[in-house]
């Protein structure tokens, strides 16, 4: 088609300039004294333009030949073609639920805790509506129906809006009041200050990350450590912001752990390269290995960024979910203060969201960044780019506010609050213990302990015939198998080539969330399949 049009284009353009020929060799009178002819270059360049428009008017105007070739870099395997394939399914279920081997398609592919069951916690949601609908609170028979605690905060957290509007547009930075109450938090948590002037609320983690990125990559010469496995909005963004992935490899065979000489080694590597390695990626709990990284080696880390001269991007937002008695959760900034570290010797960005821990409220869209470590005149630029999206969403700022200041002792919620609380951690602990031991007890699956997070990442070990069939038809073995267990059993997981892994090596990446009760009828479906899975391509 373009090479039609090409001819198309070349005969107008010869026949234009044919036409201007003959027109200037042709005798005419003189000219008038203030008529001027159009140059002869002139005249080629109209009659270019006009040929080049009547060529394109046939093709699209937007092509994947023609947008941004960042975006068709980017990739983001947590909503890739597995899923796009399940919710095909969904539909062919939805219109003849008899047309497939199971009954339901169970997406064990992202961590959405309510989708698969997970009910929100009753005092965040009380304070919530009564925030959205403030009449509410006049009410007499609202006394009988919400909490006293649950009322109180409304009113305080209203007190701190301009007007009491939630329907209008904050600060870009967010509400300052909410994110004085997020820094009260992160103090208490932490136990070293922190100040609502470094928080800036926005709609989940994945919008700051985005700033971030775009704040610091400023050509593909600029690269940004990220963990192999990592989380695919790392991989996608630093893509669409045109940089240069820096990748250090966890090792497996120690429980995905983070050593600081692979980071060094790679760091190495990248500048031998020319590349200009401007942060790190580090992700605490692990997404989506579920390591819990210990105290000592935090401190590792923090020194080499220090002794670098890199960003610290300390992903966090996992910090609720930890299922390990020897292990809980410190955040890097806690681990830099506890060093003696301040703002002036280390730029650190901490990020945080509503959408995971025992919360879940992902669809709510909140989260925050906490910017430590950055002169003024860079926080200014930083502030500027937020600003152009206006502000987050307000209900999901007053979220952030309550996942980091819950109930407390005393307070009318507090025992309903951690009963909510610590069913869904208990839960989560017993679901991944049982998912971990079914995998294990599997040939060719062996799998690591899920300490923290909402994941488990078993390591595939396939047969070659396995391989082969995948390769045969331009498929990571992987993807090959992920996809046969959604065709066989309606379970939903992503491949291991999405996070990128060791080469040579395949895994999957599968959630801990469904529902408790429905655990065994999973670990029943998937042992069904995967056993006639090996047996179909045994060597």
């Amino acid at each position: 088609m373009r090479r039609f049009a090409a001819d198309r284009a070349r005969r107008a353009l010869a026949a234009s300039l044919r036409a201007a020929s003959s027109r200037s060799a042709a005798p005419s009178p003189a000219p008038a004294p203030l008529a001027r002819s159009p140059a002869p270059a002139a005249m080629m360049a109209a009659a270019m333009a006009r040929a080049m428009s009547t060529a394109a008017a046939g093709a699209p105007p937007v092509s994947l030949d023609t947008i941004n070739p960042k975006v068709l870099k980017c990739e983001y395997a947590v909503r890739g073609e597995i899923v796009t394939h399940a919710q095909n399914l969904q539909q062919e279920l939805q219109k003849n639920p008899e047309s497939l081997p199971f009954d339901e398609i169970l997406y064990c592919n992202i961590g959405n805790p309510q989708s698969l069951g997970q009910q929100p916690i009753t005092f965040f949601r009380e304070v919530l509506s009564l925030c959205d609908h403030p009449a509410l609170l006049d009410k007499s028979e609202t006394h009988a129906l919400y909490s006293s605690d649950a009322i109180e905060r409304a009113w305080q957290i209203l007190d701190k809006i301009p007007g009491r509007a939630t329907g209008a547009y904050s600060h870009s930075q967010g509400i300052k009041g909410l994110r004085d109450e997020i820094a009260a938090g992160i103090a208490a948590r932490d136990g070293f200050h922190a100040s609502g002037d470094n928080i800036f609320l926005t709609d989940g983690a994945s919008p700051a990350v985005h700033m971030m990125m775009q704040l610091l990559i400023r050509s593909e010469k600029d690269g940004i450590l990220c963990p192999i496995p990592q989380y695919p909005l790392y991989s996608a963004s630093i893509a669409l912001h045109g940089g240069s992935l820096v990748p250090y490899f966890l090792d497996e065979e120690t429980g995905w752990g983070l050593e600081v000489d692979e980071l060094k080694k790679q760091l190495e590597e990248a500048r031998s390269k020319g590349i200009t390695v401007r942060a790190l990626v580090v992700i605490n709990p692990g997404n989506p290995t579920g390591q819990v990284l210990a105290e000592e080696n935090q401190k590792k880390i923090v020194e080499f960024c220090k002794n670098e001269g890199l960003v610290l991007l300390a992903d966090e937002v996992y910090q609720e979910n930890i299922y390990v008695e020897d292990k809980q959760f410190h955040s890097f900034k806690k681990i830099a203060r506890s060093l003696g570290y301040t703002d002036d010797d280390l730029p650190l960005v901490s990020f945080q969201s509503v959408s995971k821990g025992y919360y879940g409220e992902c669809g709510k869209r909140g989260g925050y960044m906490e910017v430590t470590g950055f002169s003024p005149d860079v926080r200014e630029q930083i502030y500027k780019v937020a600003s152009v999206n206006l502000c987050s969403n307000v209900s999901g700022q007053i979220l952030a506010s309550l996942v980091m200041n819950p109930p407390k002792a005393g307070d009318e919620s507090f025992e309903s609050f951690v009963v909510e609380r610590d069913g869904i951690l208990s839960s989560l602990a017993r679901r991944a213990k049982a998912l971990e031991e079914a995998f294990n007890s599997l040939e060719g699956i062996t799998c690591n302990k899920a300490e923290g997070a909402m994941y488990l990442f078993p390591r595939l070990h396939l047969p070659q015939k396995a391989i082969g069939a995948a390769q045969s038809i331009g498929t990571a073995p992987d993807a090959y198998y992920a996809k046969r267990l959604l065709e066989a059993t309606g379970i939903v997981v992503v491949p291991g080539s999405g996070f990128g892994q060791v080469p040579g090596t395949w895994h999957f990446r599968c959630t801990i969330l469904p529902q408790e009760d429905k655990i065994p009828a999973i670990i029943s479906r998937f042992k069904e399949f995967h056993e006639k899975f090996m047996d179909e391509y045994r060597d």
